[in-house]
């Protein structure tokens, strides 16, 4: 009798319809936006409380049997993607919305909340929870990926805004960490050692994340180029300069048309930058008036900013489905998303970079993304039955990786490594940083049972 088995004679009763073994049901849990191969889980646990996941976790580890955890499914780099001999924890039902203190600017949720139902929460105390990476991904997820998104730029990311956490241990040991204050200088930062783990340290069951007042005036819009590089300097520029934009988004000529034939837009089919800014009357009509001057040197068309929220929100909803809509160009292709994050002052190098090599290579990317925070992604169209379009671009990936590396940036912004990037992880922080996060992940989960083969490659002696 396997581990697994006997694990599930031990928590079908415990868990009824929520241990979850048919095969119909075991393939809802399939699905996710990256294009790695996805594995159908051999069981999906929906713990309800922080007891039943310490209840499950326990007698795992008794029987070593792996540990996946899984939030909405949108990760990119396979970094909950199911493993041989696991079970699959489904923590969306986790979804409370435990505390809010609004004097604090805080609240306290479960890892299921989503962003939005979260934002929704919160509307009539006059506060937002102001990271948005696009898909209506869950908190929990969010953590673990140490995910960015649009409004990084002005509100940072869930490293910046995260303040402590109840993680469950893979021996079932629930531990808190951090606090509700705004600093602390006590002992090791554990809040931060889980936040960006992806899962292979333990299961998060609460966080308390930072809050932020809705802006008194939003106005956004677009603003096309007449060259990708006018775009480029713009943005690096408006950041150079302290203008405290809110939203800053590329989107090249290839992501503007696949958003209008998406979305039903009209864009002009020029490198154009999604703009939002936050503020007062006053502020936000300095701010354009800042932009405005310092674009017009650099090939800008005309800023068109709009304070009316349907047009804001079809804007945005144009630019999360821009991966959707890469897809659509080419039938049945798959998208493969790759972010990368530079210095700001290499980011024209960068995407210049990007698209020559794109081009060079004969494939269909977009490139668009964060770029106020020099996060960019570039999204190949391919299909599946066209190996050497895949051979060529994951050459240019790691021509993009290598050029990040070279100026101090990183091999990924928010994405997380998951099973995609673990050898960009060895180049980055090279050998002996990446043996010490081995050691670390020992050190809390010695038999290797939390979300394995994820963030760390098979152990190299590059790393000794």
């Amino acid at each position: 009798m396997t581990a697994l088995i006997r694990l599930s004679e031990q928590m079908a009763d415990r868990f009824g319809e929520r241990w979850i073994t048919h095969e119909a049901g075991r393939a809802q849990f399939m699905a996710a936006e990256g294009h790695h191969e996805a594995l159908l889980p051999d069981v999906v646990a929906q713990p309800r409380t922080a007891e039943e996941v310490q209840i499950l976790m326990r007698a795992a580890t008794a029987l070593a049997v792996p540990i996946v955890p899984l939030g909405v499914g949108t990760s990119l780099e396979g970094n909950a993607g199911a493993v041989v001999d696991a079970v699959s924890v489904d923590l969306s039902g986790m979804n409370r919305v435990l505390e809010v203190a609004p004097e604090d600017l805080l609240c306290v949720v479960e890892p299921g909340v989503t962003r939005e139902a979260l934002n929704e929460e919160l509307r009539a105390t006059g506060l937002f929870f102001p990271i948005d990476p696009g898909a209506n991904a869950t908190i929990g997820g969010m953590i673990s990926t140490r995910a960015s998104g649009t409004n990084a730029v002005r509100y940072g990311t869930m490293r910046e805004n995260v303040l402590g956490l109840k993680v469950v241990l893979p021996d079932g040991t629930m531990i808190r960490t951090g606090s509700r204050a705004r600093k602390s200088a006590a002992g090791y930062d554990l809040t931060h050692l889980f936040t960006g783990s992806e899962g292979t340290l333990g299961l998060i069951v609460e966080a308390t994340v930072r809050l932020h007042g809705i802006p008194e005036t939003v106005l956004a819009g677009s603003w096309a180029f007449d060259s990708l590089e006018g775009a480029v300097q713009t943005v690096i520029e408006t950041i150079q300069s302290g203008v405290p934009v809110a939203r800053m988004e590329l989107l090249d000529p290839v992501a503007i048309r696949a958003c209008n034939a998406y979305a039903g837009l009209t864009l002009p089919e020029q490198p154009t930058l999604f703009v939002e800014l936050h503020g007062s009357p006053r502020a936000v009509q300095e701010q354009c008036e800042q932009l405005e001057a310092i674009g017009g040197s650099n090939g800008a068309g005309t800023l068109v900013m709009s304070a009316d929220r349907d047009e804001q929100r079809r804007l945005w909803r144009a630019r999360h489905a821009a991966l959707p809509a890469a897809r659509a160009l080419v039938p049945d292709a798959v998208t493969w998303s790759t972010d990368i994050c530079v210095p700001i002052s290499s980011l024209a190098e960068a995407i210049r970079r990007a698209r020559a090599a794109i081009d060079a290579a004969g494939l269909l990317a977009p490139i668009l993304g964060h770029v106020g925070d020099g996060n960019y992604h570039v999204f190949f169209v391919l299909r599946r039955d066209d190996p050497s379009a895949w051979a060529r671009a994951r050459q240019v990936n790691e021509e993009l990786i290598d050029f990040a590396l070279s100026v101090g940036g990183t091999c990924t912004g928010e994405h997380g490594i998951g099973i995609g990037k673990r050898g960009a992880l060895l180049r980055e922080h090279g050998g002996e940083a990446v043996a010490l996060m081995r050691r670390l992940k020992a050190a809390i989960d010695p038999a290797g049972l939390m979300n394995p083969g994820k963030i760390f490659a098979e152990a190299s002696a590059d790393e000794h």
